[in-house]
């Protein structure tokens, strides 16, 4: 693949390349503001692109031979469709290599990824400051929701099954 007249690798997540994925996920929390992997995180993230089924989906694009990009993504189920979901969890290129059709070549692969699973649709979710982002989405002829995303992180998980254990016992 080229991406503005340069060649565009996309390989699937290894042992091998794993690093390369880290060290572009860090870039990519870095770059939104938020904590990267921990160190324990990180050891999970290697043994998860080994085991089968996977969790999740990996690739990294390659150009000139460095990591400069990089896709996640997993399966989920639309009970109104009565088909499989792609859900794209991450989509990154580095700075330096933007606006070089990189992203949309790792775009299209979770496209091509979702029609050959039978996939009824796509989605993923963008944060609210990153224009260019929901820019390239809509450029992608994708079309913003108006649903808000909430999350309970393991602590409010733990939190909320304490408190629902000790009604039990009531």
């Amino acid at each position: 693949m080229r991406a503005a007249g340069r060649e565009v690798e996309i390989v699937q997540a290894s042992p091998g390349n794993v690093e390369a994925l880290l060290s572009l996920i860090t870039e990519l929390a870095e770059f939104e503001g938020l904590e990267p992997p921990t160190e324990e995180a990180r050891e999970r993230l290697r043994h998860h692109i080994t085991v089968s089924p996977a969790p999740f989906h990996a690739f990294i694009a390659y150009s000139d031979g460095r990591a400069v990009g990089y896709i996640t993504y997993y399966f989920t189920y639309s009970t109104f469709l009565a088909e499989p979901t792609l859900f794209l969890e991450d989509i990154y290129v580095r700075e330096e290599e933007r606006m070089q059709g990189i992203g949309g070549k790792l775009f299209r692969h979770c496209v091509r990824e979702a029609i050959a699973k039978g996939c009824g649709r796509m989605e993923w979710c963008a944060l609210n400051w990153n224009v260019g982002a929901m820019a390239f989405y809509e450029r992608q002829g994708a079309r913003r929701m108006d649903w808000t995303f909430f999350r309970l992180d393991r602590e409010a998980m733990e939190r909320l099954e304490a408190k629902e254990g000790a009604a039990r016992l009531v």
